[in-house]
């Protein structure tokens, strides 16, 4: 007989399942992926995506993704958000149209096709634009990626393939323009680095510091592994943006937008400094208007007259902007000198203002126009350059300085000074007038120093940064120490009445006020020694002097003491906590390390050099 075998006494357990009905909770029901929020809205990936980016809707990441990692999460009130979106219908709309289009096409019916092109529905993006920036305020945070943005685009070429068009193209430049024209009016800008890769701009409006990177004027090429659908989808909206931002900054100086410009220097791509002509033309007049309601009525009607005579409307003004002579000197920066920013309320506008004032400079081809165009005037500098519609030409006496990036020169004029492009950015981060020996043609400039890096913080400090330094200090009368010497070295009240700084009467009375602070420092560390000694005096008492001798010897070191209180606390850390303080350390350890480095660097110069 065939032994039967014992049924096992172990039950299979069996899977966890949701019974029908049953919510989900945790991380399945806050959150969704990609592919189910796709499924939700009935919408293509390429509309979802778009959409996305139009409302500001971007994925999450959740603590535990249910659905592995290689799934993109969603908020599931961020897709609720997104369901109830008009911009889904009128979406749905379009791709409808489009297929009429295309059915038009198929059969052959130009004319249909013609027509239906003509009747496309189309869509604004303002109404998301005041949805996501509820405060002007708000705009101006979010407002580097955008310029960063309209700046790339406006230097790109046409492409078809890319569906980059010139429309496009012209769109963004004219915005761009917009923008740096209001920067350069209201003396906003702060900051200016030039890298690889292109020039890094910082201006402040209204407390917002923004900064923003534009391209250098070289001719750009256009990768392959780009996704140029993604990008032009944040530019449609950011364009939205700037305008909306350019509208509200332009009324601010009581000047009409959209601007209406010189058609000369509009053909001649001069847009910026067609530009300025208009805001100092409109400003100027808007600060009569105030003048001339406080005056008699009679008074009234003959301005009111003069100004029907002289601006009968917008194109007459730019007509009239037109006849004025493009080769008169200074014909723009009379107008500057003469229009009072209403925005000086700040220092810093006003230091702006004044940095290069009573300077008038003169571009060469080569130098990059369109940047030193922008940032000279911005600090209140007089700039013209070598071509049409210029203010003034090569030849004027009056001419201070001329920028040119060549070795060699046809003509000097001796009553000017030849400077390489670099002065006037270094002179606009040290926020003074740099001497111009190191920046003369044929010279190797100085290191161009970022002002983006705080070199104090960072622990190595440039010797051209020292420098620089002490010329603001000396610009400011402020005295520092000099190389080698120390604060309290330069406190001495005998070495300042050596250096001729103090008088003999006020070093006497330093020296009696330093010598009472010193005497007062000495009576409290005696006091306090005092006080450590009679406690140690009490514990002997209780026990030998031995012991008390052992108990002193016994007193842990304070670098011991650190270093354990260190280690408890790393103890007392969570995994991820203390994670991310070995990389901090890792991290102090690195900039060490490479400021070690270049103090190695720069002593070999030196000692090559000696």
């Amino acid at each position: 007989m065939v032994a039967r075998k014992k049924p096992s006494t172990m039950v299979a357990r069996k899977k966890h399942y949701r019974p029908p009905g049953k919510k989900k909770e945790g991380n399945a029901s806050r959150y969704v992926t990609r592919s189910q929020a796709i499924k939700q809205l009935q919408v293509t990936l390429g509309f979802f995506r778009r959409l996305s980016i139009l409302k500001g809707i971007f994925p999450r990441e959740p603590k535990k993704k249910f659905k592995g990692n290689n799934h993109t999460y969603y908020h599931v009130k961020d897709i609720a958000f997104l369901q109830h979106e008009p911009l889904l219908d009128k979406f749905r709309d379009i791709r409808a149209y489009q297929k009429k289009i295309k059915k038009a096409e198929a059969k052959k019916n130009a004319d249909l096709a013609t027509l239906l092109r003509t009747r496309e529905p189309t869509y604004k993006l303002d109404r998301l634009v005041r949805e996501r920036y509820p405060k002007f305020v708000d705009a101006l945070r979010d407002l580097d990626d955008c310029l960063t943005m309209v700046h790339l685009f406006a230097a790109l070429p046409a492409v078809e393939r890319a569906k980059i068009d010139v429309e496009l193209i012209h769109n963004c430049r004219r915005l761009s323009h917009e923008w740096q024209a209001y920067v350069c009016r209201t003396y906003k800008l702060r900051k200016v680095f030039i890298s690889v890769k292109g020039i890094y701009y910082q201006a402040e409006i209204e407390g917002q510091k923004i900064t923003w990177l534009t391209p250098h004027a070289m001719q750009q090429v256009l990768p392959d592994d780009v996704n140029f659908s993604v990008m032009l989808t944040f530019l449609e909206f950011y364009e939205t943006l700037l305008g909306f931002v350019n509208f509200r900054l332009y009324h601010s100086l009581n000047v009409k937008y959209p601007p209406i410009l010189d058609p000369k220097l509009e053909a001649l791509a001069s847009d910026l400094y067609a530009l300025s002509r208009y805001i100092v033309s409109n400003t100027r007049t808007s600060t009569l208007e105030p003048k001339a309601a406080s005056s008699s009525p009679s008074e009234q009607l003959e301005a009111k007259e003069k100004e029907m005579q002289a601006d009968e409307s917008e194109l007459r003004l730019a007509q009239l902007q037109h006849q004025l002579p493009s080769n008169e000197p200074g014909a723009l920066m009379h107008l500057m000198e003469g229009a009072e920013c209403e925005n000086e309320d700040d220092q810093d506008t006003k230091e702006c203002k004044r940095l290069f004032k009573n300077m008038k400079f003169f571009l060469s081809r080569e130098v990059p126009r369109e940047s030193l165009l922008f940032v000279i005037p911005a600090f209140g500098g007089v700039v013209s350059w070598d071509g049409e519609a210029a203010p003034y030409k090569e030849a004027d006496q009056s001419i201070s300085h001329q920028i040119v990036d060549r070795p060699t020169q046809g003509h000097r004029y001796l009553s000017r000074e030849y400077i390489q492009p670099q002065w006037i950015y270094d002179c606009i981060n040290a926020w003074i007038i740099l001497p111009t020996e190191a920046y003369m043609v044929g010279r190797i400039p100085p290191p161009h120093l970022s002002p983006f890096v705080d070199n104090d913080a960072e622990g190595y400090v440039p010797d051209y940064a020292e420098t620089i330094k002490r010329l603001q200090a000396a610009a400011r009368n402020e005295v520092l120490p000099m190389p080698g010497v120390g604060k309290e070295d330069l406190d001495d009240p005998q070495n300042l009445l050596v250096e001729g700084y103090i008088s003999r009467a006020e070093a006497s009375e330093a020296a009696q006020t330093k010598k009472k602070m010193v005497t007062l420092e000495k009576q409290y560390h005696e006091e306090l020694q005092s006080e450590l000694q009679g406690a140690v005096m009490k514990k002997s008492k209780q026990g030998s002097t031995e012991h008390a001798k052992a108990s002193e010897e016994s007193v842990p070191d304070p670098k011991q003491i650190a270093e354990d209180i260190e280690t408890m606390s790393k103890l007392g850390m969570s995994r991820k906590k203390r994670g991310l303080l070995e990389a901090i350390e890792k991290r102090k350890e690195r900039n060490t390390a490479r400021i070690s480095k270049l103090k190695e660097r720069k002593k070999k110069l030196k000692s090559s050099e000696n």
